[in-house]
């Protein structure tokens, strides 16, 4: 089976992408999965200043919680990434952690399958479409890599409504019993 990160980036505490992405954990370790679950919560994470130094050594000049949680995505087979949906987009930590995330660029990775976990206060289908295509983008730049999946729950929005919803919970569990 495969080694499993999940990372949470909502910051709110008790958050809707939290909630369905501890479903997707507990889906993911039934089916025998050895899984990390991380969260951006309390993490102090720097923004990406484009200098680059990371594509000599593979190490980025800020030692914060960006760089431990990249280490543990170099070494993890699967990833998913949950958020919220703002704005149509990914969360705005999501996007800096995965800038940050380009000392793996041209290193030794081993994920090859990537999914995404969001949810947003809008349902319509088309919500998740552009937080898709800025993972995708990432993923692009890893070669082995592959955006394998999502999962997406529209019609959330005040924290912990995700626990009225059981269904989608069910869903999230099924689609955590599915990932490579």
């Amino acid at each position: 089976m495969s080694k499993v990160l999940v990372i949470g980036t909502s910051l709110r505490t008790g958050s809707n992408s939290d909630r369905f992405a501890e479903e997707v954990v507990r889906g993911a370790k039934a089916a025998g999965h050895e899984v990390e679950w991380v969260t951006l919560k309390g993490k102090e994470i720097h923004f990406c200043t484009g200098c680059f130094a990371c594509l000599e050594n593979h190490q980025c000049i800020f030692h914060d919680g960006a760089a431990e949680i990249a280490e543990k995505v170099r070494r993890a087979d699967t990833l998913v990434f949950a958020t919220p949906i703002y704005y149509y987009e990914m969360s705005g930590q999501m996007k800096t952690l995965l800038d940050r995330c380009n000392p793996l660029f041209g290193s030794d990775y081993q994920f090859r399958k990537v999914y995404l976990v969001s949810t947003a206060a809008e349902d319509a289908p088309h919500v998740p479409e552009k937080a898709l295509s800025g993972l995708q983008g990432w993923v692009d730049c890893f070669g082995r890599a592959e955006l394998a999946g999502s999962f997406f729950c529209g019609g959330v929005n005040d924290g912990k409504e995700a626990e009225t919803r059981k269904k989608d919970l069910a869903r999230a569990y099924d689609f955590g019993m599915k990932l490579q």
